[in-house]
C-alpha cells in the first residue's frame, strides 16, 4: 500500500511543477505544440511509471509510419495511458471519456495534446467528437483509441465495439494495431499498485482504403487478439 500512496501523491504533486510550461505550450502553433507537449507528457508518464516500478518493453516500432496515424490498442488497465505515452516518442493524443475533463490541470494539458472527449450517452455529441478527431489528425496529430470501450482487467479481451474505427475510416489515416500485455497486473489484479513488466507490440500498419469497412474492425481485432492471447499470463 505504501507504493500506491507514494504514486498517487506523486501524480498530483508533479502537476504544479508543470504549470510554468503551460503558457508556452498554449502559445505555440500546431504541430510545434504537439511536439512540445509530447515531450512533457513523455517525461511525466515516464516518471509515474518509474515510481510504480513499471518497465515497458516495446516491440515493432519499425511498423509506425512517419505520419499521423490511428493507434488501435486493447485496454487491460488504467496504466495503459502512461504506457502508451512512453511506448513511442511520436506525438499523440487520446479519445477519452468526458468525465476526465473534471480532473484539475490534466484536462488542460489533454486539450493542448489534441485529445478528444466523448460523452457516450449523447450520440450527437459523439458524432461531433469524431469530426473533431478527424480535424486533429489532419492537423498532424496521431490519435490513440481503445475500441473495447472499457478495461478487460485481466479477463478475456473484449470484442471491439461497432463503429469504433470510424475515426480511422473518416480521416483516411493508417491504423497501427497495438497489443498491450501485462498492464492489468499493475493495479487491477490487487487494487493496489504493484511493479511489473508490460509488453507493447506495434503491429504492421493497415491502410483503411485497402480493407472494406465491414472487415476492418474484425481484421484489426484479430491481429491484436493473436498477440494478447498468445502472450497473456
Amino acid at each position: 500500500m505504501l507504493r500506491t500512496a507514494i504514486w498517487f501523491f506523486s501524480f498530483f504533486a508533479v502537476l504544479p511543477v508543470l504549470l510554468p510550461f503551460y503558457p508556452k505550450a498554449k502559445r505555440l502553433d500546431v504541430p510545434a505544440r504537439y511536439d512540445y507537449v509530447q515531450k512533457i507528457a513523455y517525461n511525466w508518464a515516464g516518471f509515474l511509471l518509474k515510481v510504480a516500478g513499471v518497465r515497458v518493453r516495446v516491440h515493432g516500432q519499425e511498423h509506425i509510419p512517419n505520419e499521423p496515424v490511428v493507434y488501435v490498442a486493447n485496454h487491460q488497465g488504467n496504466f495503459d495511458i502512461p504506457i502508451m505515452i512512453t511506448a513511442t516518442k511520436h506525438p499523440k493524443a487520446f479519445i477519452s471519456k468526458i468525465e476526465v475533463k473534471k480532473i484539475p490541470m490534466i484536462a488542460g494539458w489533454m486539450e493542448l495534446m489534441g485529445c478528444i472527449f466523448i460523452d457516450r450517452s449523447d450520440r450527437r455529441q459523439s458524432v461531433k467528437a469524431i469530426r473533431a478527431g478527424v480535424e486533429t489528425i489532419q492537423s498532424g496529430q496521431s490519435i490513440i483509441i481503445f475500441p473495447e470501450g472499457t478495461r478487460s482487467k485481466g479477463g478475456p479481451m473484449k470484442e471491439f465495439k461497432a463503429g469504433s474505427l470510424t475515426l480511422a475510416t473518416s480521416s483516411g489515416a493508417k491504423i497501427v494495431p497495438v497489443a498491450i500485455n501485462g498492464s492489468h497486473h499493475l493495479l487491477e489484479m490487487k487494487n493496489r499498485i504493484r511493479p511489473g513488466i508490460v509488453d507493447v507490440t506495434f503491429l504492421p500498419a493497415i491502410d483503411p482504403a485497402d480493407v472494406s469497412n465491414k472487415e476492418l474492425t474484425a481484421k484489426v481485432e484479430a491481429m491484436i487478439r493473436q498477440v494478447v492471447e498468445g502472450g497473456s499470463k
